[in-house]
C-alpha cells in the first residue's frame, strides 16, 4: 500500500502542488480543493503547524545597536557634505529582537523548504505591483497560527464536503484552519 496519493502527477509536479496549496491554506485560512489533494495537503500543513507549536517560545531576546539612516519629514535620508562628498548621516540605535534557539532554527528552515514565498495585493491596487508586499508566512505560522493551536494536540485543519465539481464530477472539499 502506498504511503501517499500520487494525483496523477509526477512527483515534481506533486510535490509543487502541495506546496503551492499548504502555503495558500496557511495564507487564506482556507481553500477550496479535491478531497484528494485536501487529504495530502492536510498531512504536510498539520506537520508545519505542529513544529511551530513546539517551537513557539524557543527563542531569546537581544538588544543590538544598529546604525539607522535619520530621515526628514518627507522620509527621505539626510545628506552632509564632508571633504566634498555627500555622505548620509546616521544614527545609534538600541533594539531589541528575537535570536532563535538552534532547534526553532531547525524548525524554521525545514517550514521554508515546504513553504513558498507570498505577496499580498490589496483590493483596491489589484494589478498593480506598488502597493504589494511579501509575507513572511514562517514569522505568521510562529507568531499567530502557533498560540492559537497552544493546548490542542493535532487535529489543526477541517475538511468539509462540499459537493461534485460540475465538470468532472471530483468531490470537491473545503479544507480550513480550524
Amino acid at each position: 500500500m502506498a504511503k501517499y496519493r500520487k494525483l496523477g502527477r509526477t512527483s515534481s509536479q506533486r510535490k509543487a502542488l502541495i506546496r503551492g496549496q499548504v502555503t495558500s491554506l496557511l495564507v487564506n485560512g482556507k481553500i477550496v480543493t479535491t478531497e484528494a489533494k485536501a487529504k495530502e495537503i492536510r498531512k504536510v500543513a498539520e506537520g508545519l503547524i505542529a513544529m511551530a507549536v513546539k517551537e513557539k517560545d524557543n527563542y531569546e531576546s537581544v538588544t543590538v545597536k544598529a546604525k539607522v539612516a535619520r530621515k526628514d519629514k518627507d522620509g527621505k535620508r539626510v545628506k552632509e557634505v564632508v571633504d566634498g562628498k555627500k555622505v548620509t548621516v546616521y544614527d545609534e540605535v538600541e533594539k531589541t529582537i528575537k535570536k532563535d534557539m538552534p532547534s526553532r532554527l531547525h524548525a524554521r528552515r525545514e517550514m521554508l523548504k515546504v513553504l513558498y514565498s507570498a505577496t499580498d495585493v490589496p483590493k483596491e491596487a489589484a494589478g498593480r505591483k506598488k502597493n504589494t508586499k511579501k509575507i513572511d508566512i514562517v514569522a505568521k505560522l510562529f507568531e499567530e497560527i502557533a498560540p492559537k493551536y497552544e493546548g490542542r494536540n493535532g487535529g489543526y485543519t477541517r475538511i468539509v464536503k462540499i459537493g461534485q465539481r460540475k465538470g468532472d464530477a471530483a468531490m470537491e472539499v473545503l479544507i480550513e484552519l480550524v
